[in-house]
């Protein structure tokens, strides 16, 4: 059957942000590696494919966006969704409006809603502006993020330096009257010509009035918070059974590893709580040494799990980043826990758990995963996942960001 929605993330854990909802709403749904044409897919209402576009220069993203569409196209899928962050981190020239800009075009569309609100994750929007928890998004750790630094938080003055369309506001009080009247909002933004409706949203029923305002929309684009409403789209078309179906549980056997790329305040707490309970390994991006931390891992896993990091402070951040300059650093523990990962799924390693969005592309790489099968949610935006093929691998892909203090022990069933 031919899937009834096709989406294209930016990233790999934007990609799992978005199986996390969707599978949430009663969509079987299955993650891709990139285009993936060559692998058998199972039966699903949904494929999303994982890019790594988000910082790559924007003709680069554009192409390989077109890529994924016109494979998504062959599949058959019936609505398409461009995967962003919910901090909509991007440069001045994109990737966002560069991407968004070709889809419109590839589909013949002429408007689309730009909406990265995700109130479970505390992103919302109000009067245009992107929240992160209390602070706007330009007084947020954002604003000082190594390579997409987001120091304006008003979307439609960020987007409309992206595109040479027009960019507008659909105010809370449209999106808090339903619907109908989100509707209403975006015909009159087409007739105008406006090509891209910015969408405030505070709470999660904004995000379903605005799902249900894009039924009729050949593009969506947004964060995996504005995909809530769309299996009910689908399954007031009577195409998707009425009730969700459970999912499996992953495979458990067998010990596990924490790979934490990502060097986020969130993510160093997780570390930090679950190195108190499980051995940790300490990597050091600036001289690493793979074999090492090989055997240290090893020597490690009858505790059953094993937490790899690669910073554990700020200072250790400044560090790497002073020595190697931050894209070279942030490359370089990608690369070392990539190898780590192939190593120990080579000596029998199939639960891994990877924090940061750019290290959990290099892993899937690394490993040669092509497809995955969507499974339960440990944390909003995080679920637990089964490779297609063999070795079957349980794996969890984490944005640097998500995830309460003790996520790593959560999704290791640990109490």
């Amino acid at each position: 059957m031919a899937p009834l929605l096709g989406a294209i993330a930016d990233d790999a854990t934007g990609a799992t942000d978005l199986c996390s909802v969707l599978v949430r709403g009663g969509m079987r749904t299955v993650q891709t590696i990139g285009v993936a044409r060559d692998v058998p897919l199972p039966e699903a209402d949904a494929v999303v494919v994982a890019l790594k576009s988000r910082t790559a220069p924007a003709a680069e993203a554009v192409a390989s966006a077109l890529a994924a569409l016109d494979w998504l196209r062959e599949l058959g899928a019936r609505q398409l969704f461009f995967k962003y962050c919910s901090t909509f981190d991007s440069t001045p020239e994109g990737n966002i409006g560069p991407v968004a800009d070709a889809l419109l075009d590839a589909l013949n569309a002429e408007l689309t809603v730009v909406c990265p609100a995700y109130p479970a994750n505390g992103r919302t929007v109000y009067n245009g502006h992107l929240f992160v928890g209390h602070r706007l998004l330009s007084e947020s750790s954002m604003a000082r993020h190594p390579l997409t630094p987001m120091t304006d938080s008003d979307l439609v003055r960020v987007l409309a330096r992206q595109t040479p369309r027009a960019v507008r506001l659909v105010p809370h009080d449209v999106v808090r009257s339903g619907a109908r009247a989100v509707e209403r909002r975006l015909e009159e933004l087409a007739a105008d010509g406006v090509a891209y409706a910015v969408t405030d949203a505070l709470t999660d029923d904004d995000l379903v009035a605005i799902g249900a305002a894009c039924a009729a929309l050949p593009l969506v684009t947004g964060g995996a918070g504005v995909a809530t409403g769309l299996p009910d789209n689908i399954r007031r078309r009577r195409l998707l059974a009425p009730v969700p179906q459970p999912t499996a549980p992953p495979p458990s056997n067998g010990p596990a590893v924490v790979l934490a790329g990502s060097v986020s305040a969130a993510t160093r707490e997780q570390v930090r709580r679950m190195a108190a309970r499980f051995p940790a390994v300490a990597v050091d991006v600036v001289d690493p040494d793979v074999d090492r931390a090989e055997r240290a891992v090893r020597a490690a896993l009858g505790a059953g799990a094993v937490v790899v990091h690669t910073a554990s402070s700020l200072e250790d951040v400044a560090r790497a980043q002073q020595r190697l300059g931050a894209e070279r650093a942030g490359e370089a523990a990608e690369t070392v826990l990539a190898e780590l990962a192939r190593r120990l799924v080579r000596d029998g390693v199939h639960r891994i758990v990877v924090a940061g969005g750019e290290t959990s592309g290099a892993v899937v790489s690394a490993l040669g995963v092509r497809a995955l099968r969507v499974g339960r949610e440990i944390a909003p935006g995080v679920p637990w996942m089964t490779s297609v093929g063999d070795p079957p691998l349980a794996l969890a892909l984490k944005s640097g960001n998500f995830g309460g203090p003790e996520f790593f022990l959560q999704a290791l069933g640990v109490r």
